[in-house]
C-alpha cells in the first residue's frame, strides 16, 4: 500500500470538486442528525434516486424522533413499503426510541455512544458524526473502499470483514479535520459518480494522486471474491377473492424474512407438484377461475424467489387457512406489503 504524500493537495482537490459538482440531495440541506440518520439507513443497499421520494415522505410523516418513536409499526412499514430490507425500518425506530428514552432526544455525538444504538454500525455512526456534528470520523462503505483501494493500491479482499479496518485507518489518516463532512461525502460522491466499477478516470479530480491509475490497474481493484451461488426457490403466489370481491391475506411472522408484512397465500414449488394441487394440500382450499398474473424474480440478499402468480376465486369460504382473512380493496391498499406482493397487487387491482 502506497500512502498519498501530498495530503493537503489531495484534500483540496477532493473538496473543491465536491463543492463544485455534488448532487443536490435533500439530506444535504440539513445538519439535523436525525434526518441524516434516516437518509443513511435508507441509502443502505438502495439507489439514491429511489431513496429521495421515500426520504421526503418519511420526514413529512415523522418529522421528529418523538413522533417516530411512538409511531405504530404498521404505519412505519407502510411508509417503508417498496424500499425493501424492512429490518432497517424497525431497527431505526428502536434506535430512535433509545435516543428519546436514554439521551433526552439528543443523538449522541461520540462514536462510543452512538454505536450503542440499535442498527447503527460503524459506517452509519461515522456518517452521522461527521455530517451532522463535524466530528472527524471515518465513514467507510463500498464506494469509499473502491476509491481508496485504487488511490492507495490496497489489494486486500474487501469481501472479508476485517479488511474494512484497513480502510478505516487510512481514511482517518487522510480526513480533513476542518471539514470532515465534505471530505467523507466527497469520497462517497466520487465512488458513486466517477470512481465507479468502470471508472471514469479522465473526469477524476484526484487522478494525479491515484496509484492504480498511474500503473494502469484501476479496473483490477478493488479485490472482491465472489459470493457463493445464491439459492433459488420457485414459488407460486395466489391472489384469492371471495364472492364479495375481498382478498385473502395474512401477516407474516414478527421475525424472519419480510417480518410483519402482509402477503397472499404462497407455496414453494421445489417438489414438482402443480401449484393448484400444492395449494389444496397446504392450505386446504379449492379454487376456481384461476388465471395467470405475473412471472418475475425477486432477489433478496441470500435467496432468489422465482415468482409465478395467479388470480383466483375460492369455492366457498367456510374454513380459511389459519392466520388468513379477507380484506376489501381499500383495506389491502392500507396494509404494508413487500415488493413481490406489491407487484402482483398493482397488476390485478386495476382489473377490478
Amino acid at each position: 500500500m502506497q500512502i498519498i504524500m501530498k495530503k493537503d493537495e489531495f484534500r483540496e482537490a477532493l473538496l473543491s470538486w465536491y463543492h463544485r459538482e455534488k448532487r443536490d440531495l435533500p439530506w444535504r440541506h440539513t445538519s439535523n442528525p436525525y434526518y441524516i440518520w434516516v437518509s443513511e439507513i435508507m441509502l443502505q443497499q438502495t439507489r439514491v434516486d429511489t431513496v429521495i421520494p421515500y426520504y421526503e415522505r418519511f420526514i413529512d410523516s415523522f418529522p421528529t424522533m418523538e413522533i417516530l418513536a411512538s409511531a405504530n409499526e404498521n404505519d412505519l412499514l407502510k411508509m417503508w413499503e417498496g424500499l425493501g430490507y424492512y429490518s432497517r425500518a424497525r431497527n431505526l425506530q428502536m434506535g430512535v426510541r433509545e435516543v428519546v428514552e436514554n439521551y433526552g432526544g439528543e443523538v449522541p455525538d461520540t462514536r462510543q455512544e452512538i454505536s450503542k444504538l440499535k442498527g447503527v454500525g460503524p459506517y452509519t455512526a461515522g456518517a452521522v458524526l461527521s455530517i451532522a456534528f463535524g466530528v472527524p470520523e471515518h465513514a467507510v462503505d463500498g464506494n469509499v473502499m473502491r476509491v481508496m483501494s485504487r488511490l492507495l493500491l490496497i489489494e486486500e479482499d474487501i469481501a472479508i470483514p476485517r479488511t474494512k479496518k484497513i480502510f478505516e485507518t487510512v481514511v482517518m489518516e487522510l480526513i480533513d479535520r476542518k471539514d470532515p463532512s465534505s471530505f467523507n461525502q466527497g469520497l462517497m460522491e466520487l465512488g458513486a459518480t466517477i470512481c465507479t466499477p468502470k471508472p471514469k478516470c479522465l473526469l477524476c479530480p484526484v487522478r494525479d494522486f491515484c496509484n492504480a491509475f498511474h500503473e494502469g490497474r484501476q479496473e483490477e481493484l478493488p479485490v472482491k471474491t465472489k459470493k457463493t451461488t445464491m439459492k433459488v426457490i420457485p414459488v407460486a403466489s395466489f391472489a384469492i377473492q371471495n364472492k364479495q370481491g375481498e382478498w385473502l391475506l395474512r401477516q407474516r411472522p414478527a421475525k424472519g424474512l419480510l417480518a410483519g408484512l402482509w402477503e397472499f397465500p404462497m407455496v414453494e414449488r421445489l417438489d414438482g407438484i402443480a401449484p393448484l394441487e400444492k395449494m389444496r394440500q397446504q392450505f386446504g382450499v379449492e379454487l376456481e377461475n384461476v388465471v395467470d398474473v405475473l412471472t418475475f424474480k425477486h432477489i433478496f440478499s441470500h435467496i432468489t424467489w422465482e415468482m409465478t402468480s395467479f388470480k383466483a376465486q375460492m369455492k366457498g369460504t367456510d374454513s380459511l387457512p389459519p392466520g388468513y382473512r379477507f380484506f376489501t380493496v381499500e383495506e389491502v391498499e392500507a396494509l404494508p406489503k413487500p415488493v413481490p406482493v406489491l407487484k402482483i397487487w398493482e397488476e390485478i387491482k386495476w382489473e377490478e
